[in-house]
């Protein structure tokens, strides 16, 4: 017999962790849980893995509450494409939190951890982009202090945090 994790409250303590070989499938299977909205804004955990293994910029983690695997983020680390020999750009290239541990603080509780490593690497400036529009992420990014940048990414409106 083997003891149940216990639940996952809005206390948990959140981490980052590397996906693993043991944990990969259930990281690509939080995705199945975000609604047919939130599917088009952010693509799918696997996807965004695939990419990650294809790109020397990507830095990627999941995200638990606990010992619970909640979501996934990733983060271009690199060259600004537009602006060669600047500094390292930040960018969250990819953020979910899977549907039932939506609004439970796990986004940005993981988020402030990556604000505070970036601060520490001499950053002044965290980039993302988002779709906007009332079913989109931007709310939740402005409240984090984000604003926008004036720059789109495609279809998606770039935003800035000041470190």
């Amino acid at each position: 017999m083997t003891a149940e994790a216990p639940p996952v409250t809005r206390d948990s303590a959140v981490t980052l962790r590397e996906v693993t070989e043991d944990t990969v499938r259930t990281i690509c299977d939080l995705s199945k849980t975000l609604t047919e909205t939130q599917r088009t804004h952010v693509a799918d955990n696997a996807v965004s893995i695939a990419e990650a293994h294809f790109s020397k910029h990507a830095w990627f983690r999941a995200i638990y509450a606990d010992e619970t695997p909640v979501g996934f983020l990733m983060l271009y680390i690199g060259p600004d494409d537009e602006q060669p020999g600047e500094p390292t750009v930040w960018f969250l290239w990819r953020l979910m939190v899977a549907g039932p541990y939506q609004k439970m603080g796990f986004g940005r509780r993981a988020l402030e951890q990556v604000f505070d490593t970036v601060r520490e690497q001499g950053a002044s400036e965290f980039i993302t982009s988002c779709v906007p529009g009332e079913d989109g992420p931007e709310r939740f990014y402005r409240r984090l202090g984000f604003t926008p940048n004036g720059k789109w990414y495609d279809e998606e409106l770039g935003l800035v945090l000041k470190l």
